[in-house]
């Protein structure tokens, strides 16, 4: 996601920290430079321009803080303005007090819409909502036999009438929804393959009948200024409460996310950052920016691994770390929790200064974790409680069983011992007197 934003601006950041004071010639070379940047991410260039006017006349107008590394002022107006330009804040769904609250979900084909009504319902059956889905597709070949599909994955029903009035069709659905007491009607109603008076009418026939408390436009991240094209159209029928783009997980320039907001003056409620039916995040522009700048995102990278990890067997790896007793077994039970936390690259970005750059020189395969997994798997559990055991004939037959080869495990062994080292030296270290343990989310 925002992978050539994120590198160019990590070039310009290299340069900006090197500055001894900000003059109006750099501030000049900078917003070229920034300009450039956007437009090659393909940001609508109004947007652009305007962007790059506020950095400018904050900057210029910048007191320069003797505490404060000049270079260090100008990244973080530079920060500053793209958070505004995101949208400031998270915008969680206003669902309302009234049940059941109706979400209009509205979009091109092609754009996702049909999947992420399922991973939107996954989040609020999660949240302890109960949500019926409803197929007002009733043009695109197959639509409803998907979105029928998609509940059965999420284990959420789905309200059908095979093809008839998409208009009569959701005011059953909310009639239906208001019978059972549910919570949330996800109304996914039909796209086309571009925007006319016809598809725009329906819709508009729609909201009037149901009342939505949020119409959502999804729009696929990967076509830039088409979908903020797009998203000016469907704001301009109807009235739109935010925006939804999906596709971020593929090789997405940004353009589109970084534009929409500006241009169409709602914000972007959630993203869609894999094809999972958990691959649906919150936006939250301030952690989006982190990312694009290589600032980190902990509070995401923490937010998955509580998703994943059991409290129970936490306190247990806890006793285990501090008593020295971790093994192998215990080792292969953590890559199985990193494995559900997504792929590699995705995690590793989210740590507080890993850059693109250093990124590119790291070995980011997933599929070393199933291999390393399978080396452990090919051990007897005598051999994964006590590593020391490992000869040299023993390794060969882990690296038979294992299929992988004698010297990816020796550097198993290797690795795992010197993991075991660095936590019992850990284990062992003392926090000052003054220190209170909550400062570290010890307790």
């Amino acid at each position: 996601m925002f992978n050539q934003l994120a590198d160019r601006f990590d070039t310009i950041f290299r340069n900006l920290r090197g500055l001894g004071k900000i003059t109006d010639a750099n501030i000049q070379q900078t917003s070229r430079e920034i300009r450039r940047v956007l437009l090659e991410a393909d940001v609508n260039f109004k947007v652009a321009k305007a962007f790059v006017s506020r950095v400018k006349d904050r900057a210029e107008g910048t007191k320069v803080l003797k505490s404060v590394k000049p270079g260090e002022q100008f990244i973080k107006i530079i920060h500053d303005e793209l958070v505004n330009l995101l949208g400031k804040d998270a915008a969680p769904l206003k669902l309302g007090s009234k049940k059941p609250a109706v979400i209009l979900m509205a979009g091109l084909q092609g754009s996702g819409k049909t999947t992420t009504c399922g991973k939107l319902a996954a989040a609020l059956k999660k949240q302890g909502k109960s949500v019926l889905l409803t197929a007002a597709d009733v043009y695109r070949p197959a639509a409803i036999e998907q979105l029928i599909q998609v509940g059965k994955t999420v284990d959420v029903p789905v309200y059908e009438q095979g093809t008839g009035d998409p208009v009569v069709i959701c005011q059953s659905a909310v009639e239906e929804a208001g019978a059972t007491k549910t919570d949330v009607v996800i109304l996914d109603t039909a796209g086309r393959l571009h925007v006319d008076g016809e598809m725009m009418t329906e819709i508009q026939e729609i909201a009037e009948a149901v009342h939505p408390v949020e119409i959502l436009f999804v729009v696929d991240g990967m076509t830039g200024q088409d979908a903020v094209n797009s998203a000016k159209a469907f704001a301009a029928a109807l009235k739109l409460t935010g925006t939804i783009l999906t596709k971020l997980d593929g090789d997405a320039r940004g353009g589109a996310a970084v534009s929409i907001t500006e241009v169409t003056g709602v914000p972007i409620k959630f993203v869609g950052v894999s094809e999972k039916m958990d691959g649906l995040e919150v936006f939250d522009p301030k952690r989006i920016v982190d990312r694009i700048l290589g600032f980190g995102d902990v509070v995401s990278l923490v937010a998955k691994a509580k998703d994943m990890v059991d409290e129970d067997e936490a306190i247990k790896l806890e006793k285990k770390l501090k008593n020295a007793t971790f093994d192998l077994e215990d080792y292969k039970d953590q890559l199985k929790q990193l494995k559900k936390m997504g792929p590699l690259n995705q995690i590793v970005g989210m740590m507080p200064g890993m850059n693109r750059k250093m990124m590119k020189g790291l070995s980011l395969d997933d599929r070393q974790l199933s291999w390393t997994e399978a080396i452990i798997c090919s051990m007897t559990p005598e051999e994964r409680k006590n590593p020391l055991k490992i000869n040299g004939s023993r390794r060969s037959r882990i690296a038979k069983g294992s299929g992988r080869s004698v010297q990816e495990v020796n550097q198993l062994l290797k690795q795992f011992d010197q993991m075991k080292k660095m936590m019992k030296k850990m284990g062992k270290m003392k926090l000052p007197k003054n220190m209170n343990p909550k400062m570290l989310g010890l307790n």
